[in-house]
């Protein structure tokens, strides 16, 4: 039987009994699966749920197969190694005892002669040179990264469960991944926001409060659909509202001859001649047929208010983000950065990140800081902003500047996304500060939310719209790796604001699409 894995009816509910997902029906084969859909939709729980890490609330989970998990390396034991990632510490020690002719009989024959050429394999696969008995605590974020990746090949499951596979990768790491699944030829199932890799997948599966809607094809052929399907609501959009205009119009005429009626009635009675009882029956029968035509038309209106209010919200979830911003002013030949001679780092017995390091950013540039991890592209840019000091070098900032780290570390976790604004924008009045978090996505009660409370994308955009949205944004804008963690929704908010945004921007990031998307102009390359 080939392999398979079949979610029918499920269901799962948050510890506090709020429903996440009710009634989910899909299935996977061989195939490279993606899963999206906007952050706190249930992605990565219905990752865990397939694992085995939770129980449903309802509903079943038949697969038939193995299954690898990428297992995301966050906290490491000072003694834990490559051995120990990949489970092969007994094997390795075994084959070490039979090689130095000490192993005894029975353990010879359990013996896995291959596994060393295995280990090697799957660490080649993602670019990792590294050897079984390397500390995983001497490892950057990305090649943790990559290791859990290769461990989750190394016993050749039937399926991959990998959940945001290339998030703190550099270039050459993204490649690895991207090759890895492309030639994969058992079934995986990604989730994932990272649009290059999208563009291998199969099919793409995206989850919303509504429940799964499955895509053939990659990337390409879901976007395509979506527009065929923006179209769509466009179409649903003007019947709506050519049908709540007709049923205002009907509404309106019936009401208009009812009091021609009624008046005409009036002027009969009023001249007398005719007997009360027939009046009465008159009066009973008018009365009735408005009550009638009365609550037809409320129900008519209701009807067309709720089918509009559909199409809009449809509408509403399909269109492209788009902001709006205040000019910073900036000119083309302005000075908005330099930096030259730079030494820097956080070790001097380590060496420095930075040497000898010369930069100067004129006008409304758009810069991607690109290099491996640990050349010292975030070190950069803390010494752009003036965060670090560098050891060595001058540096020259004449104009103002904002650093949005991967954990927006300039808002107060602790007050509102409106608090956080009127914050760093003192003149602005109530009004203003709600436009301006509304072109970001924040509007009524939405803004009033905790920023400790947000989610990583919630948080990048409020932190875009607390620097951004005022009448006066900086002239320089300084992000590192704003897109990791984000869902493509909140990715195309962010893209939106910065595509708007008329100042210069030094931007680390490895994700080529969003680059793209921002129009950058130069490149620096690190180590």
């Amino acid at each position: 039987m080939s392999a398979s894995i079949t979610l029918s009816n499920l269901a799962w509910s948050t510890p506090d009994g709020r429903p996440l997902f009710s009634g989910l029906d899909l299935g996977f084969t061989a195939e490279r699966c993606a899963i999206v859909g906007r952050n706190g939709v249930g992605k990565t729980t219905l990752l865990r749920l397939i694992a085995g890490e939770l129980a449903p609330r309802a509903g079943r989970i038949a697969i038939s197969g193995t299954i690898g998990t990428l297992r995301q390396i966050v906290d490491v034991a000072p003694d834990e190694t490559i051995a120990d990632l990949f489970g092969v510490r007994a094997a390795l020690a075994l084959l070490a005892r039979a090689e130095a002719g000490i192993a005894t009989i029975d353990e010879l024959a359990d013996a896995d002669w291959e596994v060393e050429a295995r280990l090697a394999a799957a660490l080649a696969s993602v670019g990792l040179d590294v050897g079984p008995e390397t500390p995983l605590i001497r490892l950057s974020g990305g090649q943790r990264t990559r290791a859990a990746l290769a461990a989750a090949i190394f016993a050749r499951p039937d399926f991959l469960l990998l959940d945001e596979p290339t998030n703190h990768l550099d270039r050459e790491g993204r490649d690895a991944v991207i090759a890895l699944l492309s030639n994969w030829r058992g079934g995986a199932i990604t989730v994932s926001h990272d649009r290059e890799l999208l563009g291998h997948m199969d099919a793409i599966v995206e989850l919303t409060s509504l429940g799964a809607t499955r895509y053939g094809g990659n990337w390409s052929a879901y976007e395509a659909r979506k527009a065929i399907e923006l179209e769509a609501a466009r179409h649903d959009l003007a019947h709506a509202e050519r049908r709540s205009a007709e049923v205002a119009r009907q509404a309106q005429l019936t009401a208009e001859r009812k009091q021609r009626r009624d008046s005409a009635g009036a002027r009969k009675a009023a001249k007398g001649g005719m007997p009360k009882i027939v009046l009465g029956a008159m009066q009973r029968r008018a009365e009735e047929s408005g009550g009638a035509n009365a609550r037809l038309a409320e129900r008519q209106r209701d009807e067309a208010a709720a089918d509009l209010a559909g199409a809009r919200a449809r509408i509403e979830r399909l269109t492209p983000v788009r902001v709006d911003l205040a000019r910073t002013g900036l000119v083309a030949d302005r000075v908005v950065l330099r930096l030259a001679g730079i030494a820097a780092g956080y070790d001097r017995a380590a060496g420095p990140l930075l040497d000898g390091l010369d930069l100067e950013i004129r006008g409304p540039e758009r810069i991607a800081l690109t290099g491996p991890n640990g050349s010292g592209k975030s070190t950069l840019l803390a010494i752009a902003d003036g965060r670090l000091a560098p050891w060595a070098g001058t540096v020259h900032r004449p104009v103002a500047s904002a650093l949005l780290d991967q954990n927006v570390g300039l808002l107060d976790p602790a007050l509102s996304i409106a608090g956080n604004f009127a914050l760093r924008h003192r003149q602005a009045t109530v009004n203003g500060c709600r436009a301006a978090l509304a072109r970001f996505g924040f509007r009524a009660e939405a803004a009033e939310q905790i920023v400790g409370s947000l989610s990583g994308g919630q948080r990048l955009r409020a932190g875009l719209a607390c620097v951004l949205g005022g009448e006066a944004p900086p002239p320089l804008l300084l992000l590192d790796e704003p897109t990791n963690h984000l869902d493509l929704n909140s990715i195309a908010a962010v893209e939106a604001g910065l595509r708007a945004y008329d100042g210069a921007l030094l931007v680390v990031s490895h994700d080529e699409a969003f680059l793209d998307a921002i129009g950058i102009t130069r490149r620096v390359e690190l180590g």
